[in-house]
């Protein structure tokens, strides 16, 4: 006697076979009959409220708000470079490590701290000694360049004469 060439595991396969083919066709048929096919324009309009808001009801006139293409700027605005004096700053060493080789100068016109780094010095600075430095943006924010001691402005001493008192005029006759 011959086996038969099917066995038990090759039926159920394809019994799940046939059944997987059969739930994807229902499915196809339960998604055509919910299908709405041709929406109108209306349905898939979306609009933007006054604050920015996606929304599917149209915006109130009333509220709406009207630019100019010219007036708006799109991207970063080109930064014109400054004057060269006001590349100059002028601030306190607030902070030194020589080992670390950095440090943070506080600019006296911002109060903002700047870093420094030792290979951006052009003399040996100490925590607060005053210096004139540039700033540049640095990977990390701004960061102080060309540093270099401010040159101490000495004011001379002037003499002020002391008022004399004010003389005591005699009564006058009368």
């Amino acid at each position: 006697m011959a086996k038969s060439q099917e066995t038990f595991g090759k039926k159920e396969k394809e019994k799940k076979r046939s059944k997987q083919r059969q739930d994807k066709a229902e499915k196809m048929e339960e998604r055509k009959a919910n299908a709405k096919k041709g929406k109108t324009l209306e349905e898939m309009m979306a609009y933007i409220d006054e604050n920015g808001n996606i929304s599917s009801t149209p915006p109130d006139p009333k509220r709406m708000k009207t630019f100019r293409a010219e007036e708006m700027q799109i991207g970063v605005p080109k930064q014109l470079p400054g004057e060269p004096e006001d590349l100059i700053r002028t601030g306190v060493v607030s902070f030194f490590n020589e080992t670390k080789g950095f440090g943070f100068i506080k600019d006296l016109q911002t109060q903002e701290s700047v870093f420094v780094h030792v290979n951006q010095l052009t003399e040996r600075i100490n925590e607060n000694d005053k210096v004139n430095f540039e700033v540049q943006m640095g990977p990390k924010g701004p960061s102080a360049t060309n540093v270099r001691k401010a040159p101490k402005v000495e004011v001379p001493k002037v003499e002020v004469p002391k008022p004399e008192a004010p003389k005591a005029e005699p009564p006058a006759a009368e």
